[in-house]
């Protein structure tokens, strides 16, 4: 069976520590690879040959490391098809939706080229008589990545354009679950003419992560994940002086107002909910439902939702593909029998669906009614094709229903009153907020991140943000006066 190795210092690298996992196709259920677990030891190395590469890296100019950049860019924009297949084939989301996370990824690289007006200090001449002061930037030295199975080519692309424009040398751990997209994506870097050490990829499990977070040449990592793995990661990475910006779990709400367009919002909430079949952090999962408008809205999500194409991701003809393994279909299947049993009303059962009784990993889209906070469907991350419905009477309900989560992720609203929506984007306490938009992820030059438990660490991800994550600020005062006006002075600085 064709093994999923390591890449280290520009070349694959096959593993030796003898351990390994499985890697599934979806929507056949069989598996088709095996990949190399790395060792403590392997990580070490990864994490040295990117520390010898540093110092080279770093000094070379910001016009060179932007050449670099656009010819990643154009590289990666040629392979879009082919990063998409590879998505396709071992996470299971259609392949159209796999060219969208591709080209939102390239978003984030084409940000980086700018990377020589980003990195732009500021300059005081005269801050004294004689003495000039300005802020520089500069690079950490060796970064981590920790990626998710749900972006395999996307959230790399999230954490290395910067990173590795700023003049870090980067280490990837990317998903067990799906780990050939980030193979390919550092071949094509080399090809590129990224140097020899300055990506690299090691494959694995907690071993290997574990082994990042120790090692002190590490300065900072970046990890999407769940809440529970991103708390524990960003304690670790802290107690061992580590940057760290965790960003974790999701519920997030669309709260639909009286006077909301119901076949845009239920068109949005299909969409949002159950778009690579709801393994998005960015899901909609709850639709609050304001007021009256209950009975109509779901009625009218449950009838979309019958002409939703569930099959093969590589079928042209699908719109939602299974979900990334057994134990996961399993899992989020588990909430339609436990929300009924809680109180909630089962609309739509995606078990029922004739494609979930097969050999893949699929499960059919589901929408449970009568939602309460006090449910598991409710509490719980589902990360999977079930879309919850809660009814309440004011708009003042609906702001503490989303503000009480415990997550903060992203939050939208759809409504035709300006003055509503201007009220919940200063109200609502998400750190994305969408207006008539149900996934409002931030373009590439803006920070994407959330509140509360959806975040661990100081810093959003990606733009503005994330050029601040990987760097720090240096201040310089400087002055060349005449040796002759020297004097000693034990006075506190002052300006004169």
């Amino acid at each position: 069976m064709e093994r999923i190795s390591h890449y280290i210092g520009g070349r694959i690298v096959p593993g030796v520590s003898g351990r390994s996992g499985p890697v599934y196709d979806p929507a056949t259920g069989q598996e088709t690879h095996r990949v190399d677990f790395a060792s403590q030891d392997e990580v070490r190395g990864a994490i040295a040959t990117a520390a010898a590469a540093f110092p080279h890296w770093r000094a070379t100019s910001l016009s060179r490391r932007a050449d670099i950049l656009f010819r990643v860019r154009e590289t990666l924009h040629r392979h879009r098809q082919e990063l998409a297949e590879l998505i396709t084939a071992q996470h299971g989301k259609v392949v159209s939706d796999a060219m969208g996370e591709v080209a939102r990824g390239l978003e984030n690289v084409e940000f980086a080229c700018g990377v020589p007006h980003l990195l732009k200090g500021a300059y005081t001449e005269q801050a004294s008589t004689g003495v000039d002061v300005y802020s520089i930037r500069q690079p950490l030295g060796v970064v981590a990545g920790i990626s998710p199975f749900n972006f395999p080519a996307m959230v790399p692309m999230w954490m290395f354009a910067n990173a590795i424009a700023c003049g870090n040398t980067f280490v990837l751990k990317p998903s067990e679950k799906d780990p050939a997209a980030s193979l390919r994506i550092a071949e094509l870097l080399t090809e590129a003419g990224v140097p020899d050490g300055v990506f690299n990829v090691v494959q694995g499990d907690r071993v290997a992560v574990d082994a990042i977070l120790a090692d002190p040449d590490v300065q900072a990592v970046s990890f999407v994940g769940s809440t529970p793995v991103a708390r524990a990661l960003q304690e670790a990475a802290t107690r061992s002086g580590k940057r760290v910006q965790a960003l974790a779990g999701a519920k997030n709400h669309m709260v639909v107002l009286p006077d909301a367009d119901l076949d845009m919002a239920a068109d949005a909430a299909v969409s949002a909910g159950f778009g690579s079949a709801g393994e998005r952090c960015m899901a909609i999962s709850v639709v609050v439902a304001v007021g009256a408008i209950g009975d109509r809205l779901v009625a009218a999500i449950k009838e979309r939702m019958a002409r939703v194409r569930i099959g093969d991701g590589r079928d042209a003809g699908s719109e939602m593909g299974p979900l990334v393994t057994r134990e996961h279909r399993d899992r989020v299947a588990g909430y339609l029998d436990s929300g009924p049993a809680q109180g909630a009303t089962l609309v739509v059962d995606g078990r029922e669906d004739p494609i979930a009784r097969g050999s893949g990993f699929f499960l059919g889209v589901s929408l449970l009614d009568h939602v309460t906070p006090a449910m598991d469907c409710y509490r719980d991350e589902i990360f999977g094709p079930v879309l919850s419905v809660v009814r309440v009477q004011t708009y003042e309900e609906a702001i503490a229903l989303v503000n009480n989560n415990p997550w903060g992720n992203g939050a939208a609203i759809f409504t035709r009153d300006g003055g509503a929506a201007r009220q919940f984007q200063f109200d609502v306490e998400a750190g994305m907020v969408g207006v008539n938009v149900p996934i409002p992820v931030p373009v590439g030059y803006y920070s994407f991140g959330g509140w509360k438990h959806s975040l661990f660490g100081d810093t959003h991800i990606y733009g503005p943000e994330g050029i601040q994550f990987y760097t720090r600020g240096k201040v310089v005062t400087s002055r060349w006066p005449d040796p002759s006006t020297s004097t000693v002075d034990l006075g506190f600085p002052r300006t004169r």
